[in-house]
């Protein structure tokens, strides 16, 4: 064992929740003091922060500023995309959320109004956020790009009084214009927005609606001109800060909500603790601000921190290359990334001996820390070699805002074991339950759970929906949170992640997690990415199915490469896996956050109805599956059509 000061740490806050969560609480600057650091008969399992006012925009902004740091970067934004460059110190931020800030208040936004903003990757959607959270306001942001029925469902959820818009985002080879889909929504939605503020890009102007829209370019200058003190709102520690949307199973979006003390508390602390980061140092999270990803570490963590944070409008590859991250740090000399397994797969893909990397000056970079999917051995394993720094995986999800599981490098970095993201961070009660909520022993797989109260920076509830989120969350397993993934703990106190729950599949009445099977597969070389999927079987009601993406250059035939890798997982997992089909495709279905959307390939294969997912990074993949599964005589007609 390293020399790591977690389990004093992790013991300490098991035996005193409070007291740990209380001393945590002191980085945080609070208008009044809380009564009690949690109240356990408020809400669904209890609050924290009763009784405190504080702001999240005066945290972190506002203090760093008066603290002197109003000189230092806040957020390096950096578009290969449009090929520029801008850096806003902590007192030029100020200066534009302020201004911002005034526009809103013009409009009649304050506290408890809800705003929804859908940008790219932009200075102004960071701005957007902190003016909201200035006037305690509570923001949703959603996607640039959304699809118009999407965006129209989340604008009836939240009924927002206002819409942040950009006119456009940029792809790499395409402009995607946002304000017809913008139009669309509020044709199709219920509650009408009163304003529309459009920040106008130069890439694409959009018309504007006389009466509705505003030109937030001219009304920042008026603002900034007119040098408003817009003072901070005192909220509740307890108040939403925001509402994030996570689709939900009956395709009704889920509200995510996160509140302004608690979620201050573990952001702040999460900074040093687990990702090794003092305040003036430079953080980027590869990510977007839709994700929450993007909410907790690339706005809120960092700043909140005294960090710079780099705003990146961009991809791993392809702007221009596969250097394009390795430029990033480089430039800005990051001193820690945080991005998706996914990222790197297309990486290595397209540079799978990490040429680029070699060209660039690393030298100021310590850690690279993957969350978002499974990260498979031989990812890490690749970043590990090719970067000289550790490599360390992590989990959490939407609803929590932070690691659940974690290797906290600021507390002493722990072993990394391979396909872990190593152990319960202080907050997080792990257990393992089977399906009739009986702990499983060591080793075995089960339903991760947590046991409440969840931490600081969880969610309390779901917008409006508090019976809902008592359903989705904490009604199948009594006094636990249910995370919906599944998993095994090992005799070191490691948590293993194996899949999701919906993804263990049931070969011949044997459990089988498909991560156990993708692990294997992304060991044999010429493989770059894979999913296995369960797909239903006349005889032993389902079996595996691999889905493969190959790396670049490679010379072997597809049907030697599929052959292998059947027998790889035989030879591995062994016949109980019934593993006999390898498919080999030019890509797999994601989200934009790089999540693969192996459930709806699993409806596709099966001939189930399915529906376009909202979050999907290009629709066009779906029908190179399907065309790959009808071609291989694995796609069963559609039922529904």
């Amino acid at each position: 064992m390293m020399d790591s000061g977690y389990q004093a740490i992790y013991d300490g806050w098991k035996a005193d929740p409070e007291l740990f969560w209380s001393k945590a609480a002191q980085s945080i600057d609070w208008f009044t003091p809380y009564d009690r650091v949690f109240e356990p008969d408020s809400g669904a399992y209890g609050r924290w922060f009763a009784g405190a006012t504080t702001n999240t925009c005066y945290n972190c902004l506002d203090r760093h500023v008066e603290r002197g740091r109003a000189t230092q970067p806040a957020i390096i934004c950096d578009s290969p995309i449009t090929g520029t460059q801008k850096t806003y110190s902590y007192g030029e931020l100020l200066t534009e959320v302020q201004a911002l800030a005034g526009v809103l208040q013009d409009h009649g936004i304050g506290k408890g109004d809800r705003v929804i903003i859908y940008m790219p990757m932009i200075a102004e959607a960071i701005m957007a956020m902190l003016a909201c959270a200035r006037l305690g306001a509570i923001h949703s942001v959603v996607f640039g790009g959304f699809a118009g029925h999407e965006l129209a469902t989340r604008i009836d959820d939240a009924t927002p009084k206002m819409i942040i818009a950009a006119s456009c985002g940029i792809e790499p080879n395409r402009i995607v214009p946002y304000k017809p889909m913008l139009d669309e929504a509020i044709s199709l939605s219920v509650h009408k927005p009163e304003k529309c503020l459009l920040l106008q890009r130069e890439q694409h102007r959009a018309e504007m609606i006389d009466g509705r829209d505003v030109d937030m370019a001219r009304a920042m200058d008026a603002s900034r001109i007119a040098a408003r003190d817009i003072a901070c709102t005192p909220v509740k520690a307890e108040d939403p800060l925001y509402i994030l949307y996570t689709s939900g199973t009956t395709g009704q979006p889920k509200g995510v909500v996160r509140d302004n003390g608690g979620h201050m508390v573990a952001l702040h602390w999460s900074m040093k603790a687990i990702y090794d980061i003092n305040p003036g140092e430079v953080f980027w999270a590869a990510s977007d601000v839709g994700w929450v990803v993007g909410h907790s570490y690339i706005v809120y963590g960092p700043l909140l921190n005294g960090n710079t944070t780099i705003v990146y409008e961009g991809k791993p590859v392809g702007t221009p290359d596969a250097g394009a991250f390795w430029r990033v740090i480089s430039e800005h000399r990051v001193a820690a990334l945080f991005t998706a397994p996914t990222a790197f797969r297309a990486i290595k893909k397209d540079d799978p001996k990490g040429q680029f990397i070699g060209k660039y000056d690393l030298s100021g970079f310590r850690t690279l820390f993957l969350a978002g999917e499974r990260a498979d051995p031989d990812t890490i394993v690749w970043a590990r070699d090719r970067l000289g720094v550790p490599v360390i995986d992590h989990w959490w999800q939407t609803e929590t805002g932070w690691t659940i599981a974690g290797n906290p490098v600021g507390l002493g970095m722990l072993p990394v074991k391979l396909g872990s993201p190593t152990v319960a961070m202080p907050g997080y009660d792990i257990r393992v339950l089977d399906d009739a909520g009986h702990p499983v022993a060591r080793g075995q797989l089960g339903n991760i759970v947590i046991k409440l109260p969840l931490p600081p920076g969880c969610l309390p509830t779901l917008w409006n929906a508090d019976q809902r989120f008592h359903d989705a969350y904490l009604a199948e397993f009594p006094g636990y949170y249910k995370t919906a993934d599944a998993g095994y703990i090992d005799e070191d106190d490691y948590l293993f992640i194996m899949a999701r729950t919906d993804d263990i599949i049931n070969v011949a009445g044997h459990r089988l997690s498909t991560g156990g099977m993708e692990e294997v597969i992304s060991y044999h070389p010429d493989v770059a990415e894979c999913a296995v999927i369960g797909i239903a079987d006349d005889l032993k009601g389902q079996v595996p199915l691999g889905l493969v993406v190959l790396n670049s250059g490679v010379e072997r035939s597809v049907q030697e490469i599929e052959a292998d890798i059947v027998k790889l997982v035989r030879d591995q997992i062994g016949p109980v896996a019934a593993f006999k089909l390898a498919l080999a495709v030019s890509r797999l279905p994601k989200t934009r956050s790089g999540k693969i959307l192996r459930a709806t390939v699993q409806k596709i294969a099966d001939g189930q109805s399915w529906k376009m997912p909202a979050t999907i990074d290009d629709p066009a993949v779906l029908d190179e599956i399907g065309e790959a599964l009808s071609a291989r005589g694995l796609k069963k007609p559609d039922w529904s059509a």
